[in-house]
């Protein structure tokens, strides 16, 4: 967990309570977590689900992993350590647009139990909605649809400490929501996560 390096600063409380907000917003804001290997799915039902809500006219946001490289984390490598830290990013920008009534779908390989029990722990910290949702697929098929071809490079040698190849993912033990995109079509697999925002309370 990062360290508190500011100093002479004070948190400053608002006025406005989350039951105003959620009344303003017209649900209950959370993070929906989409962890899984590259090329599970993860990005590609966030989008489709993301639609969907927009389409009900639900404040909903998607942060994804690539995407959140080019601003926010784009000084982040793929050490353990720069994974750690990209993840406690996202997580504190999950909190926040939780806190403000939106759904957040986060769509991260995250591949490490501990950085997302952390997210986790913030959000339970704060009294917010935090959902996991293991994009599950075998490696094989992961590296038969390989998109963007970094299976095949990492398996060449080109890239290192690549997931599921020569670093390490770790599954989710209990997922709230479990995803398996190896046989499940798209449109099954946005039924399962809307249906799953809605089991766990986000869409009043």
């Amino acid at each position: 967990m990062a360290q508190q390096v500011a100093t002479n600063v004070h948190w400053h409380d608002g006025t406005v309570t989350r039951e105003e907000r959620k009344g303003c917003m017209k649900q209950t804001g959370g993070t929906i977590w989409l962890t899984g290997l590259s090329a599970s799915g993860k990005s590609t039902i966030a989008v489709a689900v993301e639609q969907v809500l927009c389409q009900q006219g639900r404040p909903v946001y998607r942060l994804d992993g690539d995407n959140i490289r080019f601003g926010l984390n784009k000084n982040l490598g793929f050490s353990a350590e720069d994974r750690a830290e990209n993840i406690r990013r996202i997580g504190e920008v999950c909190k926040l647009f939780a806190d403000a009534g939106v759904v957040t779908l986060a769509s991260f390989i995250s591949p490490y139990a501990a950085d997302r029990d952390a997210v986790r722990a913030l959000h339970q910290e704060a009294g917010l909605p935090f959902v996991e949702c293991y994009v599950e697929v075998p490696l094989e098929i992961a590296e038969e649809r390989d998109p963007k071809g970094l299976y095949k490079k990492a398996r060449a040698g080109e890239i290192k400490g690549f997931t599921g190849i020569d670093d390490p993912y770790e599954a989710p033990e209990n997922p709230e929501m479990l995803i398996p995109t190896g046989d499940k079509t798209l449109e099954e697999s946005v039924t399962m996560v809307l249906e799953g925002i809605q089991a766990n309370g986000l869409l009043d």
